[in-house]
């Protein structure tokens, strides 16, 4: 069963088409703190990722997102960005969860919904 979940299915992990381009001409450039490993061919034309667990492109930290996408040719492993003092650390996208950001005045917010004001007169139709 786990054979075929490799073979047919993404999400479950690398398929086995993946492993076996990695294994054959992927080089190891680094791993970040979440445990995803980045990897380029020999000449750096192609970058890709293995997931650590279920993959959430949300998951993947500034550094690394540009160094994937071109936007630097050095890794973070080897080329670390500077931080600034005021920088917090980077969380994935927290949608659908519980730790989800609910602004004030949200329905689902931890004090409610909007309140009515006194000089509100709902619509009612004729």
């Amino acid at each position: 069963m786990k054979f075929l979940l490799k073979l047919l299915t993404w999400w479950n992990g690398p398929t086995i088409g993946t492993e076996l381009f990695t294994w054959r001409f992927g080089k190891r450039v680094g791993e970040d703190a979440a445990g995803n490993v980045y990897y380029q061919n020999a000449d750096g034309s192609r970058r890709w990722v293995i997931f650590k667990g279920e993959p959430e492109a949300s998951e993947i930290s500034a550094e690394w997102h540009g160094w994937l996408h071109f936007t630097w040719q050095q890794p973070p492993t080897e080329a670390p960005l500077p931080r600034q003092a005021w920088e917090k650390p980077h969380r994935p996208n927290m949608t659908g969860t519980a730790l989800a950001y609910r602004p004030p005045g949200s329905l689902l917010a931890p004090a409610g919904g909007p309140r009515v004001h006194a000089d509100y007169d709902a619509w009612t139709p004729q």
